[in-house]
C-alpha cells in the first residue's frame, strides 16, 4: 500500500479520511474522539514460528525503517533473529512486535501495524503480550526506545503507561551518519527512551 500522496510505502492511515500515508506526509494534529472513526476486527495473536511469518515480520521491518538493524538501548538488534509476536487478520499478519531480553527487562526492539489496521488495538494488545511475557520471565520492566521525531509512538507508548526517563541526544544521526528528514519534516537525531515498571 502507497501513500495517497506520493509512490512511497504508507505506514500510517489517516485519522479522519483513513487514507494511507507515508512518514513526510503525515501531519500531527489535535482531533476529538468523536472524529477518530473506530471499527472493528477479528484478530488473533500468537508467537511467530513458522518461516512465513519471519519473512512478512522481515518485510514489515524493512517497510517500516528501511533497515534490518534497529539501534536500541546501546545494542544493534536484527529484528528477524528476534522472538515476536504477531497478530492476524483474515489469515493476513496485520502486525507484529518483537524483542530482547536485558537482565531485568524486555526491550521492545520494533513494533509495526499495517496502516490499514491501526486504530482497532492491535499494537496495544501486542505491547500486553510482551508485558505478559515479561512477567512470567520475572522481569520486573519493559522498555522500548523511539526516535524524537516520532511523536504517534510517543503519545502510544505513553498511553499504556510507559515513561521517559532518558533521552540519548545524537545517536540516530549518528548511527546514519546524518540528520534524517523524519514525520512531518522534523529532524530525527535523538533516542527517547521509555519504561514501565509492571505491577504498578
Amino acid at each position: 500500500m502507497t501513500c495517497r500522496y506520493c509512490e512511497k510505502d504508507a505506514v500510517y492511515k489517516c485519522a479522519v479520511c483513513g487514507r494511507p500515508i507515508c512518514t513526510e506526509h503525515v501531519r500531527l494534529r489535535t482531533l476529538c474522539t468523536s472524529c477518530i472513526k473506530k471499527h472493528r476486527l477479528e484478530y488473533t495473536i500468537g508467537k511467530a514460528t513458522s518461516e512465513g511469518e519471519r519473512k512478512t515480520i522481515q518485510k514489515l521491518v524493512k517497510r517500516f525503517w528501511g533497515e534490518l538493524e534497529q539501534l536500541a538501548f546501546d545494542r544493534k538488534f536484527i529484528v528477524t533473529g528476534l522472538p515476536a509476536y504477531v497478530a492476524k487478520a483474515k489469515n493476513h499478519v496485520a502486525g507484529f512486535v518483537s524483542y530482547a531480553e536485558s537482565e531485568d527487562a524486555l526491550i521492545i526492539v520494533a513494533l509495526g501495524v499495517l496502516p490499514e489496521y491501526q486504530t482497532l488495538g492491535i499494537g496495544k494488545e501486542l505491547i500486553k503480550e510482551v508485558e505478559c511475557e515479561a512477567m512470567h520471565m520475572h522481569k520486573r520492566r519493559v522498555l522500548v526506545s523511539t526516535s524524537n521525531d516520532d511523536l504517534p509512538a510517543l503519545a502510544f507508548y505513553q498511553s499504556l503507561g510507559f515513561q521517559i526517563y532518558e533521552v540519548k541526544p545524537n545517536v540516530i544521526a549518528e548511527k546514519h551518519r546524518a540528520v534524517l528528514q523524519g514525520i512531518g519534516g522534523l529532524s530525527t537525531r535523538d533516542e527517547l527512551r521509555l519504561r514501565k515498571t509492571l505491577g504498578e
